[in-house]
């Protein structure tokens, strides 16, 4: 049939749709092709999450047009978010001959043949497809044979003031548990250890009596998965019961990514967050106090329209007493349909910057200081691939923290003891211990 290349912006949601839309052209029989330049099809799988990953597809789907030149016969599409909302910018380049949503990337087959019939092909549903799209069953193409994305719920009813993520995944829904096990059953199959299961706001995974909590001890019960993650919480749907299932259940890891945005009061207020940052820092002293080896990540917005001094000093506070493994930290830009986009966006520039600086600093030297208390020691880590270097093994322990290996390409694909002998804010590197110890 030919080649095919996807390339992917965002989210690991947004990877994982890639990866299934990927089976799905593996199915009808193409071959991934290493680039552009070789394919028969081309997949720009977008994010419109921030204004960054926005600008860096708008580019590449306009770098693709000297290639369409050269090859008039390679079919150019575009998926994701930035249909979903603005379809009427995309159709601004006519390089492009199929343009498709969130809601509906499982039909790819039939629009590739509707291009080849009827050329130019725009399908942007504005709901889901009710069966279609709470059917994760489609065979995926893995970026790692060893670690793969389940998505068990998707869309959000939160309406935080900032997010487009209503507007282009829809709202709340929650994938069959039946059908969830059936796909990790089947990733098992393939040799895969660790499943992620997704969702925006995967706390409030809930379908009929089952919730997370539920979900996690039946995916845990999988012959040959090893490790199970979930994310992204959400601080109002975090409960006892997720963190008392992350305590219970060996394979489940001690790691949640839990995004306060900001410490400020006034600031989450305008946000329309739904907790207080009082209920946030509650939520992390409840967790660790039952899952103390936890390791704690977040995402944070400095800059937001109406953020003070003392607002951003909240945050600062809250980073402080909440102790991060890790922090994503993100200037404010605003976001078409949101309702934050109403708001004047007063923070200067530079003022953003300078805090987005302070928080990663601070985030930063708490992390070093969290892995310094790991030299010396022995850890478990699943040994995914080379690193990107090449030169040295990467893996992650269970609180997922990247550690590069020492060793031979044997180890690949292997849980091994690790002793940690070097150590940074956000890496570790050690050599494998006990070898014979280690289990495939």
């Amino acid at each position: 049939m030919g080649k095919y290349f996807i390339k992917t912006f965002g989210c690991q949601m947004n990877v994982n749709d890639s990866e299934k839309m990927a089976g799905l052209l593996e199915g009808m029989g193409y071959e991934r092709a290493e680039n552009p330049e070789e394919a028969d099809i081309i997949i720009v799988n977008t994010c419109s999450v921030r204004a960054k990953p926005d600008n860096k597809a708008y580019s590449f789907i306009g770098n693709l047009k000297r290639l369409k030149k050269k090859k008039p016969e390679t079919i150019v599409a575009v998926a994701g978010c930035i249909p979903q909302k603005e379809k009427e910018h995309i159709l601004r380049f006519p390089h492009v001959d199929l343009v498709f949503g969130t809601f509906n990337f499982v039909k790819l087959p039939q629009f590739l043949e509707k291009v080849k019939k009827e050329g130019k092909v725009v399908e942007v549903l504005n709901s889901k497809i009710p069966e279609e799209d709470r059917v994760p069953l489609i065979d995926s193409s893995l970026e790692n044979p060893f670690v793969a994305y389940v998505t068990v719920q998707r869309g959000c009813n939160r309406f935080c003031t900032y997010c487009i993520v209503p507007f282009t995944r829809g709202r709340e829904r929650s994938v069959k548990p039946e059908l969830v096990l059936e796909e990790v059953r089947r990733l098992a199959e393939r040799g895969v250890k660790e499943v992620h299961l997704l969702g925006q706001n995967v706390d409030f995974y809930r379908y009929g009596s089952t919730d997370l909590a539920d979900l996690l001890y039946m995916v845990s019960e999988v012959p040959g998965i090893e490790r199970v993650r979930f994310t992204t919480s959400h601080p109002a749907g975090f409960s006892r019961e997720i963190a008392e299932a992350i305590r219970d259940i060996p394979k489940v890891c001690p790691y949640v990514h839990l995004p306060p945005q900001s410490g400020s009061n006034e600031v989450l207020k305008r946000m329309n967050r739904g907790y207080t940052r009082e209920e946030y820092i509650e939520k992390v002293k409840m967790l660790k106090e039952i899952v103390p080896e936890v390791a704690l990540s977040g995402d944070f917005i400095v800059g937001f329209p109406g953020e003070t001094e003392k607002d951003f000093e909240d945050t600062i506070s809250l980073v402080e007493e909440c102790v991060f493994d890790q922090g994503f930290v993100f200037e404010y830009s605003p976001r078409p349909f949101t309702k934050a986009a109403t708001f004047l966006d007063d923070v200067p520039k530079e003022v953003k910057n300078r805090r987005l600086r302070e928080l990663q600093d601070l985030i930063k030297k708490q992390a070093l200081e969290r892995n310094r208390e790991r030299l010396g020691k022995v850890e478990e880590v699943l040994i995914e691939g080379y690193s990107p270097k090449g030169t040295e093994l990467y893996g992650r322990t269970p609180d997922n923290k990247p550690v590069a290996v020492t060793g031979g390409e044997d180890l690949i694909g292997k849980t091994v003891k690790v002793e940690i002998t070097e150590v940074s804010p956000f890496f570790l590197k050690g050599k494998p211990v006990e070898k014979e110890q280690s289990h495939g």
